[in-house]
């Protein structure tokens, strides 16, 4: 289980990689065009080009839940084939007509007098849907890729088959839908509505749960109740799209703007503390440093993350309470800003001119207390409790850091050689590998190739924390198996 789960996870970074580009897209074009927000007639060219840029980017977020239906199709599919996206394709459009408000009436009459049930259906084109189609087409595509049929229907054999199982099954999916969906619903309207009402309590609570959430890969379950129109909510969709706190019912921003202090600063504050007291300094700020900048311009935190939520798991719940009060002061202050990707300063420059942007000039102070906090905190538990974090293992001092890479080699030789090897995958920061023994990997020749950490999650499978390079380490890794 473990293991799909974390596979899904990383399919599901496929289309959230669109969101940068849609953020960038829109913030320019709301930049050059304020009345595609405000109101009012476009006039002059640069308004025009502004108009042309968001309609580009809302192209996007849009539909983000038909991305996540191909995207997890194409993610999920053993040899990453295309058809596992078309068969995702085919069952999204079949799993949200069937299920489309106006169809189900016809149905079920009833559905009409239930507003509940009636709202369920209206909010079929949802991301947890889009998963749903993708790993429908997935798994048909998985199982049946290979099909034989006899030669009158050999037309349809091998890969074409794919798409008609994934059809019929989305076909029985859609009739138990039928009548489970609203109940499902239902719950997902009650969670989100629970935490809603508890204001920026509530919203502490997100955040909290959203950084607890990222060892296991399932954040982004949690973010789709919050940030997409999947319940109601839509902090990310209404934010972008030009609406302000009064077009909502909550105050619009607020289950994102408490990530910009933490992950600009606070990551940095965290990432000079481990280095001040690592034992062996280079080491640290090796990992550290580019981590720390990352987050700062990207808002991208795995790397810092995974460099030392495993060996000081005590220190990441700390951790993540940060982010739970950070973001509970921040919506009593009143600073919203929205991130298309993540909590960075790309994202916070370009949504700045969002009408539900507020006091973006907090971001100095809030992210100076953020840094100082994160700071002291880390400084004192690590040399409290004297724990592992980089550059405070007793084997750092013999770790070599290669200044322009990692030794491929080494961390071949550190999984047991190719043939200990049985697949290899990377997500965004880490290789994920499946081994014949896991005896045979050794992690401190991992550590000593320059890995940040190592962790088994599986009786065969282990995860090798790289950082951002990790695509290119695992194309050198295969180069070399080969």
């Amino acid at each position: 289980m473990m293991k799909f789960l974390q596979k899904l996870g990383k399919a599901i970074m496929l289309p959230v990689a669109c969101l940068p580009l849609c953020g960038i897209l829109m913030g320019i074009g709301y930049m050059l065009c304020p009345a595609s927000m405000q109101g009012g007639s476009l006039s002059g060219a640069v308004p025009v080009i502004g108009m042309f840029f968001v309609k580009a980017g809302s192209a996007l977020i849009d539909h983000i839940a038909l991305l996540f239906a191909v995207g997890i199709g194409i993610g999920m599919a053993d040899d990453r084939d295309g058809t596992a996206a078309v068969a995702a394709l085919a069952s999204w459009l079949m799993i949200t007509t069937l299920l489309n408000a106006d169809v189900v009436q016809i149905f079920l009459p009833s559905v009409a007098d239930h507003s509940s049930a009636l709202l369920a259906f209206q909010k079929i084109e949802n991301p947890f849907i889009g998963i749903l189609a993708g790993l429908i087409g997935s798994a048909s595509y998985n199982r049946f890729k290979n099909t034989h049929l006899p030669e009158w229907l050999g037309f349809f054999s091998g890969k074409r088959s794919t798409v008609i199982v994934a059809g019929f099954v989305s076909v029985m999916v859609s009739a138990l839908l039928l009548f489970f969906w609203p109940s499902f619903f239902g719950g997902l309207v009650r969670l989100g509505r629970t935490i809603a009402s508890m204001g920026a309590f509530g919203a502490g609570i997100y955040a909290f749960l959203n950084r607890m959430l990222i060892p296991l890969g399932l954040h982004h379950a949690l973010n789709n109740v919050f940030w997409f129109d999947t319940i109601g909510i839509g902090d990310l969709t209404h934010f972008w799209a030009g609406d302000t706190s009064a077009d909502v019912t909550w105050s619009l921003g607020m289950y994102m703007s408490g990530f910009f202090p933490c992950i600009m600063f606070g990551i940095p504050g965290a990432a000079l503390a481990m280095v001040n007291c690592a034992k062996k300094k280079k080491y640290a700020i090796g990992i550290l440093a580019s981590a720390a900048i990352c987050a700062f311009v990207c808002g991208i935190t795995e790397p810092f993350e995974f460099a030392f939520m495993f060996c000081a798991p005590v220190l990441y719940v700390i951790y993540a309470c940060l982010y739970g009060i950070f973001t509970y002061i921040v919506v009593i202050l009143g600073f919203r800003a929205g991130f298309a990707f993540s909590g960075g300063a790309t994202d916070l420059i370009f949504s700045a001119s969002l009408p539900a942007a507020q006091k973006t000039w907090m971001i100095i102070p809030l992210g100076g207390a953020a840094f100082v906090i994160f700071y002291l905190v880390f400084f004192a538990l690590i040399k409290a409790f004297h724990l592992k974090t980089p550059g405070c293992e007793e084997d750092a001092a013999s770790t070599p850091i290669l200044v322009d890479g990692f030794d491929i080699g080494g961390i071949l030789a550190g999984l047991g050689g190719r043939e200990n090897i049985q697949t290899l995958d990377n997500c965004i920061t880490r290789l994920r590998v499946e081994v014949v023994d896991v005896g045979a990997v050794s992690k401190e020749a991992l550590l000593q190739a320059g890995a940040k950490s190592m962790i088994k999650t599986g009786k065969n499978n282990i995860q090798v924390i790289i950082g951002m390079k990790v695509q290119h380490v695992a194309d050198e890794i295969r180069n070399l198996m080969s």
